[in-house]
């Protein structure tokens, strides 16, 4: 039996653990986009990210600092690197996907 409470509790520290993360790799890449959109000043693309963040992300510290280390690192790789802009329709479509799947792991944050 003491072996049982074990393993239900090592199974919920997992699932746990595994929620905390949840949807962090899209808030990285919607970050770097916002990065690329803010060096190439793409003012469509950089507010739409945002309505992304705001309407559909988890309002926690780890996410806002993904998102915006991600933006950061982003922005001075294309400055530094002098990339050509990417085309905004372009990013717009990949924003669209990313709002996609963090509306449909998080569906609670819908509106």
């Amino acid at each position: 039996m003491r072996q049982l409470f074990v393993l239900l509790g090592l199974c919920a520290f997992i699932t746990t653990a595994h929620a905390a993360t949840e949807g962090l790799e899209e808030v990285k890449s919607l970050g770097e986009l916002n990065g690329k959109a803010l060096a190439c000043s793409q003012s469509s693309n950089i507010s739409r990210i945002k309505a992304v963040m705001i309407n559909h992300a988890p309002k926690s510290r780890q996410y806002g600092a993904t998102f915006e280390l991600a933006t950061q690192e982003s922005f001075l790789e294309r400055s530094r690197e002098q990339q050509a802009c990417a085309d905004a329709p372009v990013i717009a479509l990949q924003v669209e996907e990313l709002a996609t799947r963090l509306s449909t792991l998080f569906p609670a944050r819908n509106k």
